[in-house]
């Protein structure tokens, strides 16, 4: 009885932990866009169109907090902002070819 009680602490403490990480990448998946374009605003060299490279990081971190989520609260806190995180990479890559359609059409 006393190895299940141990075994149990364990376990919730484990999810825990993971809950915790999935929370803080999901943060990092949520600010990798809107820190990518705003980086755009304050680089001579770096323009909008480059903040597209983070697409794939925001893509990655999202689907990390998604997949590393175990607890209660805090993991589904970390799921959504994963879930947010790829959103907003999504919405970036719609934008990117929408700008490159109307880019050729526009040079044709």
């Amino acid at each position: 009885m006393a190895a299940n009680a141990v075994t149990r602490t364990e376990d919730r403490t484990s999810g825990n932990g993971r809950a915790t990480v999935s929370l803080v990448v999901g943060l990092a998946a949520t600010a990798t866009m809107p820190l990518a374009i705003l980086a755009t605003r304050y680089s001579g060299s770096y323009e909008l169109l480059h903040a597209g490279v983070a697409i794939p990081v925001a893509v990655l971190l999202g689907a990390f907090a998604i997949g590393r989520a175990g607890g209660r609260r805090t993991a589904r806190l970390g799921r959504a902002l994963g879930v947010l995180g790829i959103s907003l990479a999504a919405t970036c890559a719609v934008a990117l070819a929408v700008y490159g359609i109307l880019t050729y059409l526009g040079e044709r």
